[in-house]
């Protein structure tokens, strides 16, 4: 392109040369489900990386050929589009990338990937670029799925009535891919850019004359470019011409198999199946990797402490401060792995439309539409993924919105939380009481998010259209390594953007939980005591009367004792800010448990112990009561207590609007509901 520069906020992942203004580049686009992603994995391989178009979230690729194609040449890939009239803010982002890319410029050549399948409907897009001024060369895709009804595009003849080259490609064979690379090679040495340049112009909105033009012209198109059999024809008579066209009919195998996806009770049934398996993968194959995880970074901080001089600052630093703190980033990566490669292959296969398509209209209630059901199931595992799962939702403010209410879906993080405080309130012999409070708890936070949802379409109102058109796609055998390579890459996208604000933010933290007394002086008293017993007792200590402590008793004290709680639970709130789970931890550190057990469920009797036996800072009465331990619950539940999803909101957003928004929003309404629950409890004499 011939204004390229390096991009110097790029979101690189993986190694890739800068396309450069030496170096011509090849831009894609074309339809949803059209086959074009596929075809810029197949062209560039793993040589590619994945951004954000300036002050946007929408995402485009670019990449370089692959050395088989003996060619240099960078590849651009954007959103797919319906047309070059927008209907979208994000529509119109990728368009206007099309004509003035903000960092490379004008493409050397235009390469649309046109669904064979549906040809006439495909040219609409095609004529205008090619209006427009492009170099334009079309890529055939789906051929083998127009075979199977007898019929098959004359590309020969389809070329010379639109005067430019037409490629038949399978992108998952690889064939037509070195022709399509041969004839772009021929424009790129042929053509100058910046003679190019002056001939490209962007089209107005077109009339809707205009329109009825243009569909004539795809119409009397695809008659003239389309072989078939009498088989598979219908004779129609539109203003007393007869013509042959392809009949619209969907794929005949993908009728039989939406007979049943598409049931109205055998369809949802399977529906429910479908996001449950997701649900349960997330949650349950992740954890034995995630737990993997966290004992490797366990280890390797035991590791360095051990080779590090003991009981220093700059050793805890590293250990709790950087090794934890990037651990802390690490730990999610299986549960992104999981639901990128789950979702990859719904997508693939074409369920994921219909999936979308079942729970639309439920949703539309609350200002939602079918697409914010992944995301919000998503949740229940880890707001990480389901924040990123949103990406798939195309309308900027519905997205947006989806982004918002996540964070009210009880996520994994909350579990050990929820565990701990029910087996306060609810008596050891009766177990199944807080099972079903726990399951309670999980659907009442998919109500509460649907109601905040459609509090805030009431209120706010916005101009761009609501609407979902999807387009289902046949079903397709998914392409496995092309789902492996974009896991991969999304997976390095978290990791390189969120992880340095959680490191901040986890190092913050460590300082304010680990000075001013560095070094605490303690008289254990007994010779019987452990090792491991006096460094909890130290760690206690120093924590007891750290700048975090002391923030939270002049602080936080005053402002939560009207929920029935003291600074050791603000300590602890605090600490959960860094991940919602560290709440127990924090527990067990801030009312000085020092039972030598590896055993959690020991420990969890031992915090149980402790909140049964702890009194409010005066010492008259219980601090953990079953007003307060509730109140608390509710806390949890509508709290924004986590770094992770404030970082990764700040990057899917593209601002800090939405994750202060929520910060504030959600942290004042669990105080007000905590504070009422506490209250009123009281009042109806539940203590």
């Amino acid at each position: 392109m011939a204004q390229a520069t390096k991009a110097q906020n790029c979101h690189e992942t993986g190694t890739l040369t800068e396309i450069t203004n030496e170096k011509p580049v090849i831009a894609l686009i074309g339809m949803p489900n059209s086959g074009k992603t596929t075809l810029f994995n197949s062209l560039t391989g793993s040589n590619f990386k994945t951004s954000n178009y300036p002050g946007a979230t929408v995402e485009y690729s670019t990449g370089n050929l692959a050395g088989k194609y003996d060619f240099e040449s960078g590849v651009l890939d954007s959103p797919g589009i319906v047309s070059l009239n927008p209907s979208s803010p994000d529509e119109e982002i990728a368009i206007d990338g099309l004509f003035n890319h903000p960092r490379f410029g004008l493409p050397n050549v235009v390469i649309i990937t046109a669904d064979s399948t549906q040809i006439s409907r495909q040219l609409f897009l095609v004529k205008q670029v090619i209006d427009s001024g492009f170099k334009t060369i079309i890529a055939l895709t789906m051929n083998d799925l127009l075979g199977r009804k007898g019929l098959e595009i004359d590309s020969e003849k389809l070329s010379e009535v639109l005067g430019i080259p037409v490629v038949k490609i399978n992108s998952k064979k690889g064939t037509g891919l070195r022709e399509l690379i041969e004839e772009s090679k021929k424009i790129i040495l042929l053509y100058n850019i910046e003679h190019l340049s002056s001939k490209i112009y962007k089209p107005s909105h077109p009339t809707e004359e205009a329109i009825a033009k243009l569909y004539d012209f795809t119409e009397e198109t695809e008659q003239k470019v389309l072989i078939h059999n009498d088989k598979q024809v219908s004779i129609d008579v539109i203003n007393k011409k007869v013509f042959r066209t392809l009949q619209r009919k969907p794929d005949e195998n993908s009728m039989k198999l939406d007979k049943f996806f598409l049931h109205p009770f055998w369809g949802i049934i399977i529906f429910i199946i479908s996001m449950g398996i997701i649900f349960t993968s997330i949650f349950w194959i992740a954890q034995p990797l995630m737990d993997l995880v966290d004992s490797a970074f366990s280890s390797l901080s035991s590791a360095v402490s051990n080779f590090l001089p003991g009981n220093t600052w700059y050793s805890d630093l590293i250990t709790n401060g950087v090794i934890n703190g990037f651990g802390s980033v690490m730990v999610f990566v299986p549960q992104i792995v999981i639901l990128f490669i789950l979702l990859g292959l719904l997508e693939d296969t074409g369920y994921l439309a219909r999936a979308a398509m079942l729970i639309d209209r439920p949703l539309t209630k609350f200002g939602l539409n079918g697409r914010s059901f992944i995301p919000m199931l998503s949740g229940y595992a880890c707001a990480i993924p389901a924040i990123m799962a949103a990406r798939t939702i195309s309308n900027r403010y519905e997205r947006f919105l989806t982004i918002m209410i996540i964070p009210l879906m009880s996520c994994s993080a909350r579990l050990p939380v929820y565990a701990l405080l029910l087996a306060f309130l609810v008596p050891p012999s009766t177990p199944w009481i807080a099972g079903i409070g726990l399951g309670a708890l999980y659907l009442f936070s998919l109500i509460s998010g649907a109601v905040v949802a459609g509090i805030i379409s009431k209120f706010k109102k916005t101009d761009e259209k609501s609407t979902f058109m999807l387009e289902l796609p046949p079903y397709r055998t998914p392409v496995f390594r092309h789902i492996f390579k974009n896991t991969y890459y999304k997976s390095a996208v978290y990791v390189k953007q969120a992880g340095p604000t959680i490191i901040i933010i986890s190092l913050l933290l460590w300082a304010l939980t680990y000075f001013p007394n560095t070094s605490p002086q303690i008289e254990t008293g007994s010779s019987n005591v452990t090792e491991q017993q006096i460094n909890r007792i130290i760690e206690s200590e120093r924590l007891n009367t750290s700048y975090a402590a002391t923030i939270g008793k002049y602080v936080f004290e005053p402002v939560l004792k009207p929920l029935g709680w003291d600074w050791r639970v603000g300590v602890s709130l605090i600490s959960a800010f860094a991940a919602r789970e560290v709440f127990v931890s924090a527990m067990a550190i801030t009312f000085n448990i020092t039972e030598d057990s590896d055993n959690s469920d020991n420990l969890q009797k031992s915090i149980l112990t402790s909140m049964r036996n702890a009194k409010s800072t005066d010492g008259t009465q219980p601090l953990f009561t079953t007003a307060s331990t509730i109140a608390l619950i509710i806390y949890f539940m509508f709290a924004m207590q986590c770094l992770s999803t404030v970082a990764v909101a700040r990057k899917e957003t593209g601002s800090w609007k939405i994750p202060l928004m929520q910060i504030v929003v959600y942290t004042f309404m669990a105080y007000i509901l905590a504070f009422i629950t506490y209250n009123g409890l009281n009042l109806l004499g539940i203590r």
